[in-house]
């Protein structure tokens, strides 16, 4: 009878322990196999400082503010390009230096630190891009703002000294009319009394307008508008009209330059000019300002005494007069009618007497012609303050409603 087969004994644990190094051997060297790389990691601390990588470990070191610091971490097989030297690998001959390896814990070393950090001992430069670019900008930048300036002060002055030498080549009375130390009131007076009494040059006229500074605005008219001005510290009044009313603009501006025209209780003109804002052209009528403003609004506001209502009357009557009185000869005045007088065309001056103004709807006698420049426009005067006949009532017209305005004749018909 034939014996039974022995049954083989099961592998012992010391035999199990000897295979599986060869099983670890066998697949990794089989196509397709993986064996992960231990590596030491900087930033890895969640995982005792360590990672596990199919490329390589890399250890890298640098010196930030005079320290030396190395950096340990896992590079993944991908990163590794080019190969054979890949870029993750290279180190930089005066930054940091760096070294890959293919072992575990193989990034364990300690490197040294690249020599251009520690020569002579010197402090590693804390600029970065930001502050050099900053450095190399800030002074052409600064040289680039000088140049501007001087291109602007230079040019600045040659059109000073062009404007100055057109200036006395027009007009050599200019610099004295224009000297700092003269007021408005100064240069009016001097150049009234010492020439023809129509007021100043046209030169002049233009460089005192350019330079006021309005203020307020105080009145409102159907020619435009009047402004509170400031020139060399004195208050101007400023007439502006629209540039459809340049018309009236102009025939004002020449009654006012009428020759022997000025007159203490007629309102001082000092310039006329046109002025281009960058939106329409405004055309300028300076004159003398007046804070109590015109007499119906003077009236209207205080109560006058029978001497101060005196004065009011006679200043105005004086005024009118003037306006109406032909001065004969070589630089006579011709006779001028008002055509539009009522207490709105009158200003009331600091000292109680009255100023008349708004001459332009004014008309001049030529006595040697007896001829009488009636001004081409559409305007005519208030007619509450003119003739009877002119009318459409007798109720509208102020000679019916104040009876002292009437010829004794006529008193039982007003």
């Amino acid at each position: 009878m034939a014996a039974p087969p022995r049954r083989r004994p099961p592998p012992s644990a010391a035999s199990a322990a000897a295979v599986l190094p060869l099983l670890a051997l066998f697949m990794a060297g089989a196509p397709g196999g993986v064996r992960a790389l231990t590596c030491l990691c900087s930033d890895c601390k969640q995982a005792n400082s360590t990672c596990e990588t199919d490329g390589a470990c890399m250890v890298s070191v640098f010196n930030l503010d005079g320290v030396k610091h190395h950096v340990r971490t896992c590079i993944p097989e991908a990163k590794l390009i080019p190969a054979g030297k890949p870029f993750y690998c290279l180190s930089s001959e005066d930054l940091r230096n760096t070294h890959c390896c293919y072992s575990d814990f193989c990034n364990k070393i300690d490197l040294m630190v690249p020599s251009g950090h520690l020569k002579d001992n010197e402090p590693p430069s804390s600029w970065g891009p930001v502050e050099l670019v900053a450095v190399i900008a800030g002074p052409v930048f600064l040289v680039f703002v000088v140049v501007i300036i001087v291109v602007f002060v230079f040019h600045h002055h040659q059109r000073v000294y062009h404007n100055r030498q057109r200036l006395d080549m027009e007009d050599p009375s200019c610099e004295m009319c224009l000297s700092k130390d003269k007021t408005l009131q100064d240069l009016v007076y001097d150049l009234s009394t010492s020439g023809s009494g129509s007021g100043l040059p046209l030169f002049v006229q233009r460089t005192v307008a350019r330079t006021i500074v309005l203020q307020e605005i105080i009145g409102k008219g159907r020619f435009g508008e009047v402004w509170r001005g400031r020139w060399r510290g004195g208050d101007v009044a400023v007439k502006i009209f629209s540039s459809r009313e340049e018309r009236s603009w102009f025939r004002e501006a020449e009654i006012y330059q009428t020759v022997m025209l000025r007159h203490e209780n007629i309102l001082g003109f000092i310039a006329a000019d046109n002025k281009d804002n960058g939106t329409w052209t405004q055309l300028w009528l300076v004159s003398d300002y007046h804070e109590h403003g015109s007499l119906f609004d003077y009236l209207n506001r205080y109560t006058v005494t029978i001497e101060g209502m005196i004065k009011l009357a006679l200043s105005a009557a004086s005024g009118l007069a003037h306006l109406h009185m032909e001065i004969v000869g070589t630089q006579g005045k011709p006779g001028i009618a008002h055509r539009d007088l009522k207490s709105k065309n009158i200003l009331v001056k600091k000292n109680g007497t009255c100023a008349i103004a708004d001459l332009g709807l004014a008309v001049r006698h030529d006595s040697v012609t007896d001829t009488i420049d009636i001004a081409p426009n559409q305007r005519v005067g208030t007619k509450r303050y003119g003739s009877t006949v002119l009318c459409p009532e007798p109720s509208c017209c102020l000679q019916h409603q104040l009876p002292a305005l009437c010829l004794p004749f006529t008193a039982g018909s007003c």
